[in-house]
């Protein structure tokens, strides 16, 4: 994990924890990285409003990447980092959504 500089976090009524439109509860601030476009979004949903090219997933081989931004603390971290943190930012400690597993493979090779 690193803390960052704050990102830019693209989507639909996305605020300063990376909530959005679509997913706006306490434990929705996580951001990531879409391989296709190296853009942050707030969920795959904004990334479908706002892009003009399909979404791609992030091949296993490349989960070393910073591609997760946590709009609570404006940390960074890894894809691995992301999937082995038990639903809680291991940076912040805050707590994050546990239903996002139901989408992973929306983002993340499996």
């Amino acid at each position: 994990m690193k803390i960052a500089a704050p990102i830019i976090c693209h989507g639909t009524g996305v605020n300063e924890r990376t909530q959005c439109a679509h997913y706006h509860s306490v434990r929705d601030i996580i951001a990531i990285q879409f391989k296709c476009c190296e853009a942050f979004y707030a969920c795959i949903q904004c990334h479908e409003e706002m892009a003009d090219h399909p979404p791609v997933v992030w091949p296993k081989t490349e989960f070393s990447a910073q591609a997760i931004y946590c709009g609570n603390c404006k940390s960074t971290l890894s894809i691995t980092e992301y999937l082995g943190c038990a639903n809680t930012c291991p940076t912040c400690q805050a707590a994050l959504n546990p239903g996002c597993a139901n989408h992973y493979h929306l983002y993340f090779e499996r």
